[in-house]
């Protein structure tokens, strides 16, 4: 996956959310986890002090936990839980809430970066809200959304996903949230923006399904209700990500961009034609809306 238009490249303002490690020691999460006992940690320590090594190292050397314990109590140490494979209720599509160390991971993390230069709060933008859009069905576009914003999430900013694919929509899917309410309801008036629900093992992060899909999408979506909506959760988050339908054959994509005021469009390679993301990107700049980039997804 790689992110093309490259311009200037500034550095942006270092974060401090998420950067500091927990105030609990790690002997107190592994005990508070169930994987030592409290009397394990005086044993532990001792065998730390005699030969030098890190807590978990110790408690690993004495058979005390596995690796696998150790990483998802560094992991909640520093605020990046990490879910388990056989955890259940999110899909495995979620790359960057399962496997944290997969080169999928590492590449969506190198985008997120670019997306922190170029994109958010960056100097002239009056909020920070991203649709992410696709010329065509099947190029990764909603897999992109998803776990950018488990990245951002990670990042200490309180992140909120919002399905406005009112046609296909997926993330309810990936995210295993049930689809009553949901945006369609919120813009038609049947619903507020307490639809939004929070996902469960993932701080900081949010989603609003799309809920059932309504007979007239771009009707709703081109309603006053949707930039009075966003300008509400600019209040209560710091990014807010938008999954569009595809942008070709649809309308919808134009109308969300130009609300949310940037976009980032997605590819796929050896699929995408070069012409049809022309395209996409020249209607978008038409709408008003600032294109931050490409992405070539190449799985």
């Amino acid at each position: 996956m790689t992110m093309n238009n490259i311009e200037h490249l500034v550095r942006p303002k270092p974060s401090t959310k998420g950067a500091a490690p927990n105030t609990d020691s790690l002997g107190s999460i592994l005990v508070e986890a169930g994987k030592i006992k409290a009397e394990d940690v005086e044993q532990v320590m001792a065998l730390q002090n005699q030969e030098g090594w890190r807590f978990g190292e110790a408690a690993m050397r004495l058979s005390l936990i596995s690796e696998t314990d150790l990483t998802q109590a560094l992991h909640r140490q520093y605020d990046m839980p990490v879910l388990q494979p056989d955890s259940g209720g999110l899909s495995e599509e979620l790359v960057a809430a399962y496997q944290p160390y997969h080169q999928r991971t590492e590449e969506l993390r190198a985008l997120r970066t670019q997306l922190l230069i170029r994109w958010y709060r960056r100097p002239g933008t009056d909020h920070n809200i991203l649709a992410v859009v696709s010329p065509n069905r099947g190029e990764g576009r909603s897999y992109v959304a998803a776990n950018l914003a488990i990245l951002f999430a990670q990042l200490g900013e309180r992140t909120l996903l919002i399905d406005a694919d009112l046609r296909n929509p997926r993330q309810q899917e990936i995210f295993q949230v049930c689809d009553r309410g949901g945006l369609a309801a919120v813009l038609a008036g049947r619903a507020g923006p307490e639809a939004a629900v929070p996902i469960p093992g993932i701080q900081n992060l949010m989603l609003l399904p799309a809920g059932a899909i309504p007979p007239n999408p771009l009707e709703l979506l081109s309603r006053p209700s949707l930039p009075e909506l966003l300008m509400h959760y600019l209040g209560d988050f710091d990014i807010i990500l938008v999954d569009t339908p595809p942008a070709l054959p649809y309308s919808d994509a134009q109308t969300i961009g130009f609300r949310a005021g940037s976009a980032l469009v997605v590819t796929q390679r050896d699929e995408t034609r070069i012409s049809h993301t022309r395209h996409v990107i020249r209607e978008l700049g038409n709408c008003g809306t600032r294109v931050v980039g490409t992405v070539i997804n190449a799985h």
